[in-house]
């Protein structure tokens, strides 16, 4: 086969042509230290392995929260005698295997305990979202069928709020927290019995129940997945599941020598109800290492994390990119020598990074001098920064792994697949700017997409990245036509991302199969790829790109950062509140020009580049809040879409007519 890739992946299976109307497979390929299968999983289930780890381990630090200037924290025997104590109250409160528990709320120890608890009688989790609002959680119970939710007390009311129209299904609500009076009230008057967590816990205490050990096929969980469109869908996800995927991410840490064990700390603040952050806390668990928990607030983050000073720290792009932003602000505020001395320090690090060289000898000097102040940021003892949930923009990658001074790796996975499905090896040249190779846990091909030009036999491959093995899901609960959809009876799952793979076998997320268009003229276009280049510009805070089949171009609505809007308007002359200069057609015929010089050193084709921008004020930013982002932030277009439709309409009424020639 030509162009094969080599080093971190071997073909274990043939390509298969296109067939019967079928669209044609690449290769099959796994890791290659994984060659031969995935790494044994050693437990039966959760519950074992967490049981297991504070056997081992009982005088570790567990699970840590914030307290006065520190942490405060459990032990692992103490975290063991709370999950066995609130796993009895559940089976007083007359819970049988197989229920449906939610839990719903930032992230706490009372939010793993209660997890936990659930794995020790084989019990479903159900996590209801902390950002979503009183009808996502409605929904989430109803089709769950859960009988019990835990509640953090700052999210007792919007539950209070939803149990009058769930059928009766919440017979017990507990709440962690400080007591809210007329929340339990409400709760109380729809049914529900109210406990406290400590009464809970007492509860118990008072009644010990013996476990009930789940088998390995057993559901641990029903996750539902955010969805850009229509209701989420629950991924049911069984103890094998999980446990393969964080044995595949401890094998991988292990092969690549990234050095995480007992002694490590955790920060948790990604959400806990998605699986990303779930298979980080899981990792930890049975590494028997410490997990400490965010107080909730994202104005109080940097001070937890100074507090706790963590050794590894994932995030979300949209996490970094503010990073990045906040960083780069900065250093453009500082003095003509500081500014000089960061971009002297940023370019030799980054070129000797590129040739090769390790973190902490790219540029040793400039990490003492200028970025070991970006890293005390992030507590000082960083050693490892990981990005999932959607593709990181290159130049934050770059970014971060100048500044950091510390290895820094992108990974890929679903809510479907247990979030470990690609990792980038640390310090690869060629794994920049990708998601890696497989976690041995998976194989992997790519399927062509002829209608956007992708074949898997290309050079590059290209094509729709499809998954196979233990960690890949069961199904969407009650919703056998979505689960045939994408999941084949030979247990192939169809992501619905675009990959390309490198030279050495490393994936890149390159599209998504559903996110393109075509415009009037035939052209397709891949509009991730689009606003991935226009983030480039920091003027830029959030961008959606959006084209219309009737038309010949693309528009855009634009949330700027104020500082860069400001600066446009001293440029051009004008003056008045952010809100006023989003308004101002000068300001407005600027940025569009800065954002079209963005686009051609971004290499975008000529039907690839807005020609018309809505720019939006910074106080209405897409947000979780007022859903036109999912709660891993990625746009929701469809509502965004219907939001800005007016504005849309507008735009294109204004191209039209600057198209028309004039009458004579």
């Amino acid at each position: 086969m030509a162009n094969k890739p080599a080093s971190f992946i071997t073909e274990v299976a043939p390509a298969i042509p296109a067939t019967g109307g079928a669209p044609a497979r690449g290769p099959e390929y796994r890791a290659t230290f994984a060659k031969d299968g995935p790494p044994p999983i050693p437990y039966e289930s959760l519950y074992e392995m967490f049981s297991a780890s504070v056997k081992k381990y009982p005088d570790n630090r567990c699970l840590g929260h914030r307290e006065g200037e520190g942490y405060s924290w459990l032990t692992y025997s103490e975290t063991g005698e709370r999950v066995a104590a609130i796993g009895s109250a559940l089976v007083k409160a007359g819970l049988q295997p197989h229920g449906r528990v939610g839990v719903y709320g930032a992230n706490s120890p009372e939010w793993m305990i209660a997890m936990q608890a659930c794995n020790r009688q084989n019990l479903y989790c159900v996590p209801l979202y902390d950002s979503l609002g009183e009808h996502a959680v409605e929904y989430i119970i109803k089709h769950s069928e859960a009988t019990i939710a835990f509640s953090q007390s700052e999210k007792l009311g919007t539950l209070a709020k939803s149990l009058s129209n769930v059928d009766g299904l919440i017979k017990t609500v507990v709440y962690w927290g400080k007591p809210n009076a007329a929340a339990q009230q409400e709760c109380e008057a729809a049914g529900a019995k109210v406990y406290s967590w400590a009464e809970f816990l007492q509860l118990g205490r008072d009644n010990p129940a013996q476990p009930v050990p789940p088998k390995a096929e057993d559901l641990c969980t029903i996750m539902y997945t955010s969805g850009t469109t229509g209701d989420p869908k629950g991924v049911m996800l069984s103890h094998t599941n999980v446990m393969a995927a964080i044995v595949t991410l401890q094998t991988f840490i292990a092969h690549v020598n990234m050095g995480l064990d007992h002694t490590d700390v955790y920060l948790s603040f990604l959400p806990l109800a998605h699986i990303f952050d779930r298979s980080a806390e899981e990792l930890y668990l049975y590494l028997g290492a410490s997990i400490g928990y965010w107080r909730g607030d994202i104005k109080g983050l940097m001070e937890d994390i100074g507090a706790l000073r963590p050794t590894l720290f994932c995030g979300v792009p949209r996490v970094f990119d503010r990073i990045y932003a906040g960083v780069m602000a900065k250093v453009q505020e500082g003095s003509f020598v500081k500014k000089t001395l960061f971009n002297w320090g940023y370019s030799r690090k980054l070129h000797a990074l590129q040739k090769g060289f390790a973190y902490n000898k790219a540029a040793p000097f400039f990490d003492k001098l200028v970025f070991s102040k970006i890293k005390e940021k992030l507590g000082g003892r960083v050693k490892l920064v990981v990005s999932g949930g959607a593709p990181l923009a290159r130049h934050v990658e770059d970014f971060l792994k100048v500044a950091m001074c510390c290895r820094v790796i992108q990974g890929y996975g679903l809510t479907e697949t247990c979030a470990a499905s690609f990792i980038a090896v640390p310090e690869v040249t060629d794994h920049c700017g990708t998601v890696g190779p497989p976690q041995p846990v998976l194989s992997f091909r790519l399927q062509a997409v002829p209608e956007m030009n992708y074949d898997p036999m290309a050079h590059p491959p290209r094509g729709e990245v499809i998954v196979k093995g233990p960690s890949v899901f069961t199904g969407y609960y009650k919703a056998q036509d979505k689960t045939d959809e994408v999941l084949e009876a030979d247990g192939w799952f169809h992501t619905g991302d675009i990959g390309e793979l490198t030279a050495t076998g490393a994936l890149r997320i390159i599209d998504r199969a559903k996110n393109i268009f075509k415009l009037s003229q035939g052209e397709y276009v891949a509009v991730e790829k689009v606003e991935g280049i226009y983030k480039m510009n920091g003027a830029v805070e959030q961008i959606w790109v959006y084209g219309n089949s009737f038309e010949n171009s693309l528009v855009a609505v634009v949330v700027p950062t104020p500082a860069k809007l400001q600066a446009i308007a001293a440029q051009v002359g004008a003056k008045g509140s952010v809100e006023e200069l989003c308004h101002d057609g000068s300001v407005k015929k600027e940025l569009l020009g800065q954002l079209a010089a963005t686009a051609k050193e971004g290499k975008l084709k000529g039907f690839e580049q807005v020609r018309a921008i809505f720019i939006e004020s910074p106080d209405n930013m897409f947000s979780v809040e007022n859903e036109l982002l999912t709660p891993t932030f990625k746009l929701k277009r469809a509502p965004l879409q219907k939001r800005y439709q007016a504005e849309i309409d507008a735009m294109y009424a204004a191209l039209k007519a600057a198209e028309k020639p004039p009458r004579c």
